[in-house]
């Protein structure tokens, strides 16, 4: 017997159940994407931030940073010497300038280098070792009265918790779309062992066991599987691409950065693959079940 003896590839579901599975792929491809981007992106700022501090030295009221730039040498003095440091360093004014040009522009010019823009200092703790935050404050002060001491780690752990959110609800819409992508194979196969009720009671009074008329639906289901993954996974990866190339053409540093690993694009192209097993799975089940309550 061959597959033509039942004609699923007739059926009306055969025109939009591949569409469907097609959507939901390029749905799941496109959230699996921005979570492993947004989770790379977070754990580039923890590895580049961990342990970091900065100190700021602002303008005073008489519009003088300090009274003096041994001041401020008796300050990174004091930051070098302080437990758990491992090196301070002002930031120069070209570095400071990089860190403008994102938000400024390329055409920084010298009137805007001479704002009141306070003095910089890169802290670098020891590995393992924790900075007694309120005790360097309390020195530095001493020094310098206005002096301004930032914690990364602050909100860099608020990033964090904003992300573990994020990826908590990009977790349920997977879970639904998963779980919607089911139902309907269980509704598109219910349907078409309907149409072909009298075409599967026939093969039942010539032999057939249930096991057949189920492979003869998994093969469907992998052929209607296939189909919506490949339309989906081209759309999700077209998707990515684009918005890739606005990205980078808009301004990379603004926006985050959609790189990812290889292992990383593997996951995000098994998306479809999933998809192909899900709905033979399905496909096959729900067959098996029907028929087993028919007989």
């Amino acid at each position: 017997m061959s597959i033509d003896i039942l004609p699923l590839t007739r059926d009306p579901a055969s025109k939009y159940v591949p569409w469907f599975i097609a959507f939901m792929v390029w749905l799941a491809t496109v959230i699996l994407a921005g979570v492993l981007i947004l989770s790379s992106f977070v754990d580039r700022w923890r590895a580049d931030l961990k342990g970091n501090l900065t100190v700021q030295v602002l303008e005073t009221k008489t519009g003088n940073f300090f009274q003096s730039e041994k001041d401020l040498k008796s300050v990174l003095v004091l930051i070098n010497t302080f437990p758990g440091v491992e090196s301070a360093k002002e930031i120069s004014s070209s570095e400071i300038k990089d860190l403008l040009i994102p938000w400024l522009g390329d055409n920084i010019t010298s009137e805007t280098m001479h704002l009141p823009l306070p003095r910089l200092i890169s802290v670098k703790a020891k590995p393992n070792t924790k900075i007694n935050l309120e005790n360097l404050r309390a020195e530095l002060k001493k020094v310098i009265p206005d002096i301004q001491v930032d914690d990364h780690q602050v909100w860099l752990d608020k990033l964090i918790s904003l992300t573990a959110i994020i990826e908590g609800i990009a977790l349920i819409i997977l879970l639904l779309v998963i779980t919607v992508s089911v139902a309907t194979i269980i509704f598109a196969t219910r349907t078409s062992l309907r149409i072909h009720r009298n075409l599967i009671d026939l093969l039942h009074l010539m032999g057939a066991q249930d096991r057949y008329i189920a492979d003869r639906f998994k093969r469907y289901g992998i052929y209607i599987g296939l189909k919506g993954s490949l339309i989906g996974t081209f759309m999700g990866l077209a998707t990515l691409f684009i918005l890739s190339f606005i990205s980078y053409k808009i301004d990379q540093q603004l926006l985050l950065p959609l790189t990812l690993s290889f292992l990383q694009w593997a996951l995000i192209i098994s998306t479809g693959l999933f998809a192909i097993g899900i709905t033979t799975i399905t496909t096959w089940v729900t067959v098996i079940r029907v028929l087993g309550r028919i007989m």
